[in-house]
């Protein structure tokens, strides 16, 4: 800052960062490259020293592997037995949360932070339980390697050639309070795994030397120092803007990608991250949903929902944005918000595709100005592996609705027959464009493309000379025919699209009408028996699943309205319990105890959280979209301050 005081907005941040990191407890992961690099040596060892200085330090989960220089150092601390968990015909000894909170010491040690846990576990993910314990205010010692961020998936993968499978996201990185990295030569590491000090679980001899050759432990080795390198960078950066530390101020940058349904995009997410992490800027994922949406099969919406997913996991912001065209509508929001690249990905279609509807990509890089664009290509082999069906774009057409439009081009040629003696013609034609037009409004484009070209071989079969044959006297009439399905090609177009538009404003105003008629509900409803019904009945007969409001009742919740015949079980209360103290969204479709038959949303107020909002969706194996589960938040929002009304 010129005037020497530091940036408000920056100090600001910091200042939440702070308050924030007070209430819970510190987290330290310790960095390695690869198994056998002494992660675990090193957090143990930490821990004695924690130890000595009279802290109360607890083993919640260490993974020793036999190596005796590791085993010497679990004795003398103590340590939280493992919970046994019986899974079909397995026994699986997983970390016991609940005792850590129990014991609630001021230190645990929790290796292998990107442990997938059991089934029955109450979160899918070890780093899930690590949050839970920071947020419970115990300090937390970890472990992890390289390779299981998120971001690096696919950069791993490339040069390893071993997809890894279990990951965590970027932000717990990030939110550490400190990072050790734990590093040796990648020779040393080699030696260490000759000599038998290195354990790695299920692997084929031939399979490690693979992945444990030189060029990958460099290559791992490098991610690892880059990524505690740009971590000390921005704890600089941090360290000078709340100090106003004058410095090389850059301008800086921000990153738009651009994603979809496609598999490609989480190629685009992954790059993106990199780029935004190698610069420090901040980044968006940004879907368009045109009028063309619905059309999406249910497979390609399910891909859309894991990549905003995963956007966000990475730390991304996501915005979805309506619009009628895709790069108008991405321009128009990069400057608005300052945006200074934009990464988008480029299929390989047919030359003939991008000319006949024209290329995203280029209309791109046309309109973007002083914005850069990035285009990322893929492989044919990646268009082979798409994931979800063509019905996305193209609907399935019955056979009877083929015979549908033979039958009305049918009806015009004979209507044609009787009257082509007193009509032109050209009013003949006529007649077929209203066929097309009317195959366009009730079946769709394809099947007006269809109805065009079965109109035109019966146009010039029936009624042009010489007739009952396909020969044409008057070599004039070839226009005619390639001009009759232009223009019925052009007409399906703009006829399908002008229907796409109606049943996008038809779904927005569906929307909206269902979130002003709950409200309007709310307002009028004249005591807590009438809000609790009027939510009920709203999610019944909006969703077509069943709901249940919880509010709490001493140490516990109690129900205080459900649909009839929903019933619930202790297990469910046990969840509706926890999401309703941590203020956290759990259950069904989520990452938290997701085993649930029930989605439990709690209904926040500016006094607290009033109760939980439990949705029970009628397909068992269901997903609840975005769009579905902001809607649900809504209401859990409408009912709390509906709720404050009488509690108040």
């Amino acid at each position: 800052m010129d005037d020497g005081r530091p940036d408000p907005d920056v100090l600001l941040s910091q200042i939440q960062k702070d308050v924030i990191r007070e209430k819970r407890g510190k987290l330290k992961i310790f960095l390695g490259y690869a198994a056998g690099v002494g992660k675990t040596y090193g957090m143990l060892k930490a821990a004695h020293e924690r130890l000595a200085e009279g802290v109360n330090v607890r083993i919640g989960y260490v993974e020793t592997h036999g190596r005796s220089e590791t085993d010497a150092l679990i004795q003398g601390l103590p340590i939280i037995p493992r919970l046994c968990v019986r899974y079909k015909t397995t026994t699986l000894f997983e970390m016991d949360l609940d005792a850590i909170l129990v014991q609630h010491p001021e230190l645990v040690l929790v290796d292998e932070l990107a442990h997938t846990n059991s089934p029955e576990s109450r979160h899918s993910k070890r780093y899930q339980d690590v949050e839970e314990i920071l947020q419970a205010g115990i300090d937390v010692y970890t472990t992890l390697n390289i390779q299981h961020l998120e971001s690096l998936r696919d950069v791993v993968a490339q040069i390893t050639s071993v997809i890894v499978k279990e990951t965590i996201p970027d932000r717990i990185l990030d939110d550490a309070d400190e990072i050790e990295l734990m590093d040796i030569p990648p020779p040393e590491l080699r030696a260490r795994l000759a000599d038998g000090k290195v354990y790695v679980p299920d692997m084929a001899t031939r399979a490690v030397e693979q992945f444990f050759n030189e060029g990958n432990l460099f290559a791992l080795r490098e991610l690892s120092l880059r990524k505690t390198a740009d971590r000390v960078d921005n704890q600089m950066l941090e360290y000078m803007q709340t100090r106003s530390i004058p410095g090389p101020w850059s301008v800086s940058e921000h990153l738009l990608v651009s994603i979809g349904p496609s598999p490609l995009s989480e190629k685009l997410i992954r790059r993106t991250k990199r780029q935004a992490d190698r610069i420090n800027s901040d980044w968006w994922a940004v879907y368009v949903e045109t009028p063309m949406h619905h059309r999406l099969s249910k497979s390609a919406k399910e891909h859309l929902w894991k990549n905003i997913k995963l956007a966000e996991s990475l730390g991304g912001k996501t915005e979805t944005l309506f619009g009628l065209n895709i790069p108008d509508t991405l321009i128009e929001y990069a400057k608005k918000h300052n945006i200074t690249r934009i990464i988008i990905g480029k299929t390989l279609r047919p030359r003939w595709k991008e000319i006949v509807f024209g290329s995203i990509v280029d209309q791109m890089i046309h309109k973007s100005g002083d914005i850069d664009v990035y285009v990322v290509s893929t492989a044919d082999k990646e268009i082979k592996n798409i994931s979800y069906s063509d019905e996305a774009f193209i609907p399935v057409i019955l056979p009877g609705r083929y015979l549908e439009s033979l039958v009305l081009v049918s009806f015009v040629t004979i209507l044609g027959e009787l009257t082509k003696n007193f009509i032109s013609q050209t009013n003949l034609m006529m007649f077929y464009l209203i066929a097309v037009v009317i195959a366009a409004f009730r079946r769709g484009l394809y099947l007006a493309i269809f109805t065009s070209i079965i109109g035109v071989l019966m146009f010039d079969f029936f009624l042009v000379a010489p007739y009952y044959t396909f020969r044409v006297s008057d070599t004039q009439y070839l226009i005619t025919f390639i001009g009759m399905i232009l223009v019925g090609i052009v007409i399906s177009i703009l006829i399908s699209k002008a229907q796409d538009f109606a049943i996008s404003a038809h779904s927005r105003e569906k929307e909206n009408a269902m979130l002003y008629n709950l409200a309007k509900k709310l307002t009028g409803a004249a005591d807590l028996a009438s809000v609790i019904s009027a939510v009920i009945s709203k999610i019944e007969e909006n969703f077509n699943w069943q709901a249940v409001i919880f509010m709490p009742d001493n140490q516990s919740l109690k129900i205080q309205g459900s649909s009839k015949d929903l019933f619930i079980n202790e297990d469910e209360v046990a969840v509706a319990l926890w999401a309703f103290s941590k203020g956290i969204v759990a259950g069904y479709d989520t990452d938290t105890l997701h085993a649930s038959r029930l989605r439990f949303i709690p209904m926040k107020s500016r006094n607290g959280i009033l109760g939980v909002l439990g949705i029970k969706p009628e397909e068992v194996d269901g997903v609840i979209s975005p769009d579905e589960g902001r809607v649900l938040e809504i209401f859990a929002d409408l009912t709390a301050l509906a709720i404050e009304r009488f509690s108040g």
